[in-house]
Formats: C-alpha cells, structure tokens, sequence
C-alpha cells in the first residue's frame, strides 16, 4: 500500500498522464465551491450560524481572514479583487470600517474566542500605513483571544517594503511572510507591470529571517507573457537559491472576459500549451530535486515546514486560505469581498467597497451571498477535502459517521476512478481509497469525480488543473 510519507519523485512525472487527465476544474478551497453561493442569502443566516456555534460543548477555534484591497499599481495578470490607488488615505477609511465591522459581529462570536489563525491579503496589506496596520491589529486583539502558537500571516509587495517594515511587522505579532515573486524575468516582469528586480525580493527574504519570521511562502506563476522554459528555469533555480520555507506553483488562468485587467496582456505573447506544460514539469522537477516536498496541488515545502509536517502526520487542512495546519476552524472573513466559514454555513461579503462600506455605516453586517450546506454537502466536502490533502479516505469511518453504504453511495463515482486507478494515480479496494504518490499531482481531477453541483449550470470559469 501507498504510504502517505513517500515522496513524489521526479521521475515519476508522466508528460502522457498529465495529457490525458488535465482538464478545467475548481481549486477547492471549499465545498461547495464559491460559485455556488446564492444571493438568497442574509446576514441572519450568518447570525444563526454563530448562534448555533455556541451550542458545541468544545468550540473550534476561529480563524481570521482579512481582506486590504488596495494597491499602489495594477499588475495585468490578477485576479483578485482589489482596488488600484495613489490616494493613501483610502485605507485610513477602511481600517475604520473593519472596525465597525467588527463592533458589528461583536454580540454574536461568544465568550470563548480561541484564535489560532490569522491571515492578511489582497490587494496589498503592506499599501496601509503603519499607524492603520497598529490599529487594525490592536482591533483584532480585542475581539479574538489569539493563542500563543497562532500563525499570523501577511501577503506582501516587496515593492512597498521601507527599511524597517518587516521589524516593525514581527513587533506587530505577525510571524509568517508571502511575497509575491511570480517570474523573475526583467521581459515578463514589464509583459504584466510588476517591474521587481530579484535583489529586492532577495533582501525582502533575508530582512525577514533576521526579523524572525517563523515561515518564508514565495509564489511563482507559470504560463505569463514572454516566459519560455529557458527564462522560468532561471526563475526558478534563483529562487531555490534564496530558500523561502514553502514555494506555490500558480498556473496562469488567462481569462480576460471576467477580468478586465487581463486584457492588458497580449495573447500572442503568452505560452503555447505544450510551452505551458513543459514549464511545469520543469519547475516540479527542479523543486522536488532542490529538496521540496510537494504537499499538493500548487505547493511545495521544505521537509521541516508545518505543511509537510502536517501532510504526514495526516493533520494537512484546507480551507479558502489554501492549505494550512489548522484544521476544523471557523473562519470569518472580514472586509471587501471575504468569505467566511462557521460550521456548515459559508458567508461572502458584499464585493464593491461602496456597497460593503454602505451596509456597514447602516449599522449592517455586510453579507452580500453564501450557502447553508446540505447533509450530502456535508458527507463529499470531508471526502473531497481528504482527497485534496492526499489522505486516505476509510469507507467504513464514513459509513459509520454518515450512516451510509460507501459503495452503493458512491458507486458511479469509483467507477469514474477506474482509469485513475489503472494509471496508478489511486488506489481502489474493498476497505479504502488512497492518492498515490504520482496521483497527488491529479487530485483536482480526482475531486471532481465526487463534486454533485460540477454537473449544474454555472456561469464559472475554471482554470486548467495542470
């Protein structure tokens, strides 16, 4: 039997079988994914998920996303929701607003606030001035009791990094960075406007090390404009150099319909699909050579990170902030856009800042859409999430827990899996199903063999899963 401890090893790279199982799919950062979320949604719903929190005899700990929308310059290839500005004293506005937002939640998170999460992104968290992030985080301390171990992350620009942000940022209790890095190339860098030269981002990492900084997360993007095997090698082996704790590999979804930014990119310039295709390889291959472990889907990590730490001690969680170590939380999203999770209940914030500050200044919870999960969700979101974390999934555990005959439930679904099972990328018997090495490389494909709303109308587009 597969253990779950085995390496993926570069060898076992199979060109034809990325060929043959890659398609368009979701990320799963959640299930349902958030392209079902419905508009028929208010905030009573998620006053009453909170409320029904309170009836657990042991509460699970909270984890805080925060979004910052803001940004100094438009980079041509994001997705995320964010707001391009010069005018710093937007964010002085926002802050005052998370504020309200969280005197707003305040009568509904109950006496026990156990915190053991914390993440800031964006836009860039680093565009607010130090007296706004000071007061942002003396405004979290007060309505979450975070515990000692808690992660505090930060995504940051490092082009809006001064001398002593990173010192100033450890003083503030965060102890986990992400820099956006992308490519390297000085061609791609000026195809997307994000003109940041390697020595920036080398003195960003090192200022991190010396602040204390218990994690480095880097993240590059495959398939960009004017990039070549050739050039994102480079990329690639400069940043190994630099040695960040955790690397994520994004594959480029160029999808200029739904995002107007991307239209800024010329399409003549980007990769061929082969290009695309064997630049992954070749970056998987350097990474796993360099000593990475692959912990599943886009990322990689030293052996000693808590990601690889928590993939093979079998605790690897994932949720709306990508894979993490802190598993069965309840995640609320705070600001534009942010998405929350309590208990089985999903909550996403209004995604204009104009109508999300509006609702707040009126004394409301700014609750734009989101989705009361049914049993059935239930029962394939565990499945699904274990696929993603490369765990086993035990048939008789979950036909206990979930009353259930595994095989007849699921029976359509394993044999949709037979030819996954015939490349060798799971294992299928009478007791259990198992990613195998190789098959961790394809557990976005395998996932949606079990996703029940994939076969439903939907205006999403997906990316490509390799």
């Amino acid at each position: 039997m597969y253990d779950i401890a085995d390496p993926i090893d570069a060898v076992q790279l199979s060109e034809s079988l990325i060929r043959r199982f890659d398609r368009s799919g979701p990320r799963y950062t959640s299930y349902p994914t958030a392209d079902r979320f419905v508009d028929n949604f208010s905030s009573q719903h998620y006053i009453t998920a909170l409320e029904q929190r309170q009836q657990f005899v042991r509460l699970p700990d909270f984890s805080v996303y925060v979004h910052l929308p803001f940004c100094q310059s438009l980079c041509y290839f994001c997705a995320c929701n964010k707001i391009i500005t010069q005018d710093t004293s937007r964010s002085a506005a926002y802050v005052q607003t998370l504020l309200k937002e969280l005197q707003l939640l305040q009568p509904y998170l109950g006496q026990e606030r156990q915190t053991g999460q914390l993440h800031l992104g964006g836009g860039t968290p680093t565009f607010l001035m130090p007296d706004e992030l000071t007061l942002l985080m003396q405004g979290l301390r007060q309505h979450f009791d975070f515990s000692p171990q808690a992660e505090l992350g930060i995504e940051i620009d490092p082009r809006t990094l001064q001398e002593h942000s990173l010192e100033f940022l450890a003083q503030l209790g965060f102890n986990r960075t992400s820099f956006g890095v992308q490519d390297f190339d000085p061609q791609v860098q000026a195809a997307v406007n994000r003109i940041q030269p390697y020595e920036m981002v080398e003195q960003a990492i090192h200022k991190s090390r010396a602040a204390g900084f218990l994690s480095i997360n880097t993240d590059l993007i495959y398939g960009l404009p004017k990039q070549t095997l050739s050039s994102f090698s480079q990329t690639v082996q400069a940043l190994i150099a630099l040695r960040p704790d955790r690397i994520a590999l994004y594959n480029y979804a160029h999808l200029p319909q739904r995002f107007k930014a991307q239209r800024l990119i010329h399409e003549q310039d980007l990769p061929s699909a082969d290009e695309r295709l064997q630049i992954f390889m070749m970056a998987t291959q350097q990474l796993l050579q360099a000593g990475y472990e692959y912990i599943g889907l886009d990322h990689f990590s030293l052996p000693a990170d808590e990601l690889n730490v928590a993939r093979l001690n079998q605790s690897l969680h994932r949720n709306f902030q990508g894979y993490t170590t802190r598993a069965n939380s309840d995640l609320v999203g705070l600001g534009v856009s942010a998405i929350g999770k309590i208990g089985h209940t999903h909550i996403q914030n209004q995604r204009s800042l104009k109508e999300y500050s509006q609702q707040i200044e009126q004394g409301q919870l700014a609750t734009f859409r989101g989705y009361v999960m049914s049993a059935a969700d239930v029962l394939r979101e565990e499945l699904i999430m274990t696929i993603m974390c490369s765990m086993p999934v035990p048939y008789q555990d979950f036909e206990q827990r979930y009353g259930i005959q595994f095989h007849t439930e699921f029976a359509a679904e394993l044999a949709a899996l037979r030819p996954y099972a015939e490349a060798g990328l799971v294992e299928l018997d009478s007791s259990h199903l198992q990613i195998t090495a190789k098959g961790r490389l394809f557990v976005r494909a395998i996932s949606m063999e079990f996703d029940q709303h994939l076969h439903k109308a939907t205006q999403a587009s997906y990316s490509k899963l390799i």
